[in-house]
């Protein structure tokens, strides 16, 4: 892919996006802009699929939305709220101890700034960058396993690791796409463009992607 690509390729997949189920930790952000609902939902989600982490959040936020409501559930209410989310018992932890140093040291509100975020239990770039820009609609850019997989796919970086490639898209992806690319790309990666045997014969991109490490496609 050329680098100019970028804006005929974001402008098909939003096209393209319409038709897709929104990623769960996109609805709750839309729902409701809440950077600590993104925060609490984004650590539900990990290994999880998205029905769980709608379901299970959703679940929670109705009796505990705020920092100070989660400090007031036993750590075992809390993993009984968010089952059958993947490794319930220490997201539960998670959320508990994110909630107290929420409110210890932040007097109730999460932080805006990306390398706070990080000193969080539980919380990588991939988090912190959509409490950022879900939360916050601060820019940054959240490059999960998706963003990874088809940037690299694409050619339009060449990176091994997802932190690499975060950092090589913000020096490359131009800013207005830099909140809205995860959101397509996610959608993308679930519906398209899949880890094994993607559906190349059908994809609006065809004519941009080089198929890189592609060996069997549909």
């Amino acid at each position: 892919m050329k680098p100019d690509d970028i804006h005929a390729v974001v402008a098909i997949l939003r096209q393209e996006y319409r038709k897709w189920r929104k990623p769960a930790v996109t609805v709750i952000a839309e729902t409701n802009r809440s950077p600590f609902k993104v925060l609490i939902s984004c650590i539900i989600s990990l290994r999880t699929k998205d029905q769980v982490t709608s379901q299970a959040s959703s679940r929670l936020f109705e009796i505990a939305d705020t920092p100070d409501a989660i400090l007031r559930l036993p750590v075992e209410e809390l993993a009984r709220v968010i089952y059958p989310a993947g490794f319930y018992r220490n997201k539960a932890e998670q959320i508990h101890e994110i909630s107290r140093r929420i409110v210890a040291d932040y007097a109730g509100n999460v932080p805006d700034e990306i390398d706070e975020l990080l000193t969080f239990r539980g919380v990588g770039r991939k988090t912190a960058n959509l409490v950022i820009t879900l939360g916050f609609g601060k820019p940054g850019i959240c490059v999960d396993t998706h963003v990874h997989r088809i940037c690299n796919r694409w050619g339009y970086v060449e990176t091994k690791t997802p932190e690499k490639t975060e950092m090589v898209l913000r020096g490359k992806l131009p800013i207005e796409y830099w909140i809205e690319i995860n959101d397509l790309l996610v959608a993308f990666g679930q519906n398209q463009c899949f880890p094994l045997s993607p559906r190349c014969s059908t994809c609006g991109l065809l004519e941009f992607c080089p198929r890189i490490s592609v060996t069997k496609s549909r």
